[in-house]
């Protein structure tokens, strides 16, 4: 092929690996010998030669949640021209199947490794530092990373609700939040919030812990047993907009107004957040931008412009509507 196209072998490697640093007359005759040869690329073959392939092992707790869904969506927009394959992995929230994945992608040579959150069994972050590959922790901060992090605190969010809602007048508080005993990210939020209305003189918030996935079915139920706790309550924070969804809904049937007998406040700013009756005030997380930073500092390391690592905040917005 490289004698057809006019060029070195190593020009070759080049345009297949990083088609992006060759130029467009180059790659051109290198595309038309490609063509004429009807050569089709051996990916293992070529990760054995190099000891490292062209994929990108990316590890996320949810495929069907949205937020991880937007973020791998940009983070492919972000690799698109490099050459590479993002490789992608379900955890189901469980640290010992995040473990599995790391041993098996690694026995796969991959360029780099993407995993959500800081938290992880000593046996992963052990194989991901012997791997000396690019490792990047994302959806969370950490002042101590395996290499890099991008992400911001979900504890944050919890006490930018809390003061959005003094602001608005809450008197008595409530919290909904799902999965607690698997997802620390929404601990983390939830600890935000009780922390920070203790610190402003509130008292403890009535919280109600639901056993399954964020949904509206829990975000009612939730709703109905915190204002059975005390029926006092006018302000709720609920961990996910879904389960905020739910309260709104169950709030309607209870015939209560919101935001003048009670205000709702989620986090995610799913698509119909603005779309729904009230429109959900909300926390909206910077997933597009994780992915697309991700990307970025992924192709400055393995294309060599780029040897840092470190923590990269990019913090969230609170999105204001007439839930609160």
């Amino acid at each position: 092929m490289a004698r057809l196209a006019g060029v070195s072998i190593s020009t070759v490697s080049r345009a297949l690996r990083q088609p992006d640093i060759v130029s467009p007359d180059v790659r051109g005759r290198i595309d038309e010998a490609i063509a004429r040869l009807s050569y089709r690329r051996n990916v293992v073959a070529g990760a054995l030669a190099s000891a490292r392939g062209m994929t990108i092992g990316v590890i996320i707790p949810s495929i069907i949640n949205s937020f991880f869904a937007a973020t791998i969506e940009a983070l492919e927009q972000g690799m698109a021209g490099s050459g590479y394959q993002l490789l992608l992995g379900n955890t189901g929230y469980s640290a010992e199947t995040e473990r599995q994945l790391v041993s098996s992608f690694l026995a796969w040579s991959p360029a780099a490794m993407v995993l959500t959150g800081r938290r992880h069994q000593s046996e992963t972050v052990g194989a991901l530092l012997s791997s000396q590959i690019p490792v990047l922790e994302m959806w969370e901060l950490s002042d101590h990373p395996i290499d890099m992090i991008v992400g911001f605190s979900h504890r944050s969010v919890g006490q930018i609700v809390l003061q959005h809602l003094a602001r608005r007048g809450a008197r008595q508080l409530g919290f909904i939040g799902a999965y607690m005993d698997k997802d620390y990210r929404t601990a983390d939020r939830r600890t935000g919030f009780v922390e920070a209305a203790l610190q402003s003189g509130y008292d403890a918030p009535i919280e109600v812990h639901l056993p399954e996935r964020a949904s509206a079915i829990g975000g009612a139920t939730g709703l109905k047993e915190l204002l059975a706790r005390n029926p006092g309550i006018d302000a709720v924070f609920c961990s996910n907009d879904m389960i905020a969804l739910g309260a709104l809904f169950e709030a309607g049937r209870l015939g209560l107004a919101v935001p003048g007998d009670l205000k709702i406040c989620g986090f995610g700013d799913l698509e119909f957040a603005a779309a729904c009756e009230p429109p959900l005030t909300t926390v909206r997380p910077p997933g597009r931008e994780i992915g697309l930073q991700i990307a970025k500092l992924l192709r400055g390391r393995l294309e060599g412009t780029t040897d840092g690592g470190g923590s990269f905040d990019l913090g969230v917005e609170l999105v204001p509507r007439e839930s609160t």
